[in-house]
This record gives C-alpha cells, sequence and structure tokens, in this order.
C-alpha cells in the first residue's frame, strides 16, 4: 500500500507519527485544503514529469501552475506530465496520493518557488486521504530533494 511505502519513508525522518490519515478524500487541491481548513496555496502538490533522464516530480504550492519556458530552461526539455496510468508504476503513488516520499528508486524530486511563501506546506502522503504538514527545512530533506528550482507561474504578480 502506498501510505505505507511514505509512512515507512517517514519514519527514517521521525515524521511518520505526524502523518494525518483522513475521513474525506484529499486527492486534488481543493479538496485537501477543505478536509484541513487550510488555504489551497499552502497544498504542497507534487506534478510529474517524464524528462530525458527519467521521471520526476516537482513539489509546488497549491496555486501554482508550471511555466513551460521555465521548466524547458531549468530541465532543458519540454514539460511532459505523465499519463494517470503511467503514475504509480513510474513514480511510486497512484494519482490522487503522489508525494515526495518512499517513491520509487531513480525519481529526483525538486521543490519549486512556489513555496518559498510559507512556513508550512500540507503535501500528500501517499494516499487519497492523507497529508503532512512540514516545514520547508522539513520538506527539503525528507523529500530528499535534488533542489530548489522556479518553474512554475501564477502564484506571484508578473
Amino acid at each position: 500500500m502506498s501510505i505505507e511505502r511514505a509512512r515507512a519513508h517517514l519514519q527514517k525522518y521521525h515524521l511518520s507519527d505526524r502523518i494525518r490519515e483522513l475521513d474525506v478524500s484529499s486527492a486534488t487541491v481543493s479538496l485537501a485544503a477543505q478536509a484541513i481548513g487550510c488555504e489551497e496555496n499552502r497544498i504542497a502538490k507534487s506534478l510529474s514529469f517524464m524528462t530525458d533522464d527519467g521521471p520526476i516530480l516537482v513539489v509546488a504550492a497549491g496555486d501554482a501552475k508550471v511555466d513551460n519556458s521555465r521548466y524547458k530552461g531549468q530541465f532543458h526539455c519540454k514539460a511532459k506530465m505523465l499519463a494517470a496510468d503511467e503514475v504509480d508504476a513510474l513514480i511510486g503513488h497512484a494519482v490522487g496520493g503522489v508525494c515526495p516520499f518512499g517513491i520509487n528508486e531513480g525519481v529526483r524530486v525538486f521543490l519549486d518557488a512556489s513555496l518559498r511563501r510559507f512556513e508550512t506546506v500540507f503535501p500528500a502522503c501517499g494516499s487519497s486521504n492523507s497529508v503532512i504538514e512540514l516545514t520547508l527545512s522539513e520538506l527539503e530533506n525528507a523529500s530528499e530533494s535534488s533542489g530548489w528550482v522556479d518553474v512554475c507561474k501564477a502564484w506571484r504578480d508578473e
């Protein structure tokens, strides 16, 4: 079960006891924000892409959208999101519960600058009804991030 993979991964960082399993779905940004009572922009959504070097996750704020030119400038390829039926096999979690914890070996995780506005954010934990509140430092460490990127738009005045 995907949440168990995420839980085992977060245990290495002494964070697994903070996972919240909800009675309602948190499968979308809107549903997650409603379920936990926060603004949608504080939901840390995990977007899955295929690059020339394999699949990656970009964790971004709930109100951020990928900017194709920034993405191409960062990753040197067109932004190609994984199809829903590819996500579980390539990333290790199904759509609705995708998170940067307990993912398949070789999947690199990048954190988008859109998250830096917040002290804490809420990523999923491998299921469509789980969430955890983490500081940016905790997210960076627990996601084993490959670094910060700036590939999103719509969250700032431009």
